[in-house]
């Protein structure tokens, strides 16, 4: 019976990244929970790319299907910018706001600022300024934007992985340190290596220096704000998701005139 018991144990074990996968799912987003299997949120972080490769998609698939209904693009923009922030349940957007209020607020109050749950002048102000750059950015790219919501979605949460692997976690009781503590370097990779893998059939459609520019904005932003805020925090994790999806369109935006030629 032991032996049989041993078997049917490893027969329905759970891989521990497949737990984690779950817990991202529960934490990145508010899509209904998996009934199986129990989420583990240790290293949840590593797999915030193919979150943000399912989120990119239905904002695409959302898209395509006011496109077929005839919405014009000024109209239909905004309402897949509003399903972007509503999926994540706007956990990145609130961290963008939380961490420019923070750095308007100077270098000794900065953490006290980002705490405080009243919003900001410098945090409306930049809240708006993405989104507005966000919305040109779609409109420019037409129907070349479902292409550059799932590739900007997807890439742009590596920022948060490069700030994990860089920077010391500043609030000694913040709820986001146990995303440091349990960072293990370049194996936190491997699940980004294997989501370009899967994304390659829709890169070979974009000009060659599309991703890679995608995954320099991603660095680039988490890079800068981890030295201008001597460290990071859970705000500043979100920020960086936010400042790396918007530059990643902009640069799409800007490689639209070659897209096109591409795409047909």
């Amino acid at each position: 019976m032991s032996g049989v018991g041993t078997w049917v144990a490893v027969m329905f074990s759970v891989p521990s990244w497949l737990r984690d996968f779950v817990g991202a799912w529960i934490f990145y987003s508010v899509l209904p929970a998996w009934p199986w299997p129990q989420p583990r949120f240790e290293r949840i972080a590593r797999f915030a790319p193919w979150i943000g490769l399912v989120i990119g998609g239905l904002q695409a698939g959302l898209w395509w299907l006011l496109s077929g209904l005839g919405w014009p693009q000024v109209a239909l923009v905004p309402v897949v910018l509003a399903l972007g922030l509503w999926l994540t349940g706007g956990l990145h957007f609130d961290g963008l706001i939380d961490t420019a209020d923070g750095l308007a607020a100077g270098p000794d109050r900065c953490l006290e600022a980002m705490e405080d749950s009243r919003v900001g002048a410098s945090g409306v102000q930049l809240s708006v300024v993405v989104l507005l750059l966000q919305f040109a950015a779609l409109v420019r790219l037409g129907p070349l934007a479902p292409i550059a919501l799932v590739l900007t979605s997807a890439l742009a949460r590596v920022s948060p992985l490069w700030a994990m692997a860089r920077f010391a976690y500043l609030k000694v009781n913040g709820t986001a340190g146990f995303h440091r503590r349990h960072h293990k370097g370049l194996g936190d990779a491997v699940p980004t290596l294997i989501l370009l893998l899967v994304l390659s059939p829709l890169l070979q459609r974009l000009p060659l220096l599309t991703a890679p520019l995608c995954l320099l904005s991603a660095l680039v932003a988490a890079e800068w704000l981890g030295r201008r805020l001597g460290g990071m925090t859970g705000d500043s994790y979100g920020a960086v998701v936010m400042l790396s999806e918007t530059s990643s369109l902009l640069f799409v935006a800007l490689l639209a005139p070659s897209l096109g030629s591409a795409g047909g």
